[in-house]
């Protein structure tokens, strides 16, 4: 019987830090969609205000009904809410220090010239 209640609280724990997984997509994809769209709106604060306090308001929450009254939850949530954090974070990063084909071209093409006039 003592199993059966730890493979529960395994279940879910596991659960909850799929919610905080959840939770973690939601805002950061948000915050993405957010950035993308500042350079094409007339009212930059207002989107990004209320776009903070929406994506906050949804997260903080979802960390309230997922934690209930047990702070092992709270913490299972919140570690899955940062695995995303981490993974948004790698993912920029990573995409900042690639370059795209296109500029790849670009700067190909100026070198040859550069080389060409010498």
């Amino acid at each position: 019987m003592e199993n059966l209640l730890v493979d529960n609280i395994f279940v879910e724990l596991a659960l909850v830090l799929l919610a905080g997984v959840l939770l973690g997509v939601f805002f950061f994809a948000g915050l993405w969609w957010t950035v993308s769209q500042l350079k094409s709106t007339r009212h930059v604060a207002l989107l990004f205000i209320f776009s903070l306090l929406f994506r906050s308001t949804i997260v903080i929450v979802g960390f309230y009904f997922i934690a209930g009254e047990n702070w092992h939850r709270l913490l299972a949530g919140l570690l899955g809410f940062m695995l995303v954090r981490l993974l948004a974070t790698r993912y920029t990063l990573q995409q900042e220090q690639t370059p795209s084909l296109g500029k790849t071209l670009i700067v190909d093409k100026i070198v040859d010239k550069q080389e060409d006039s010498l």
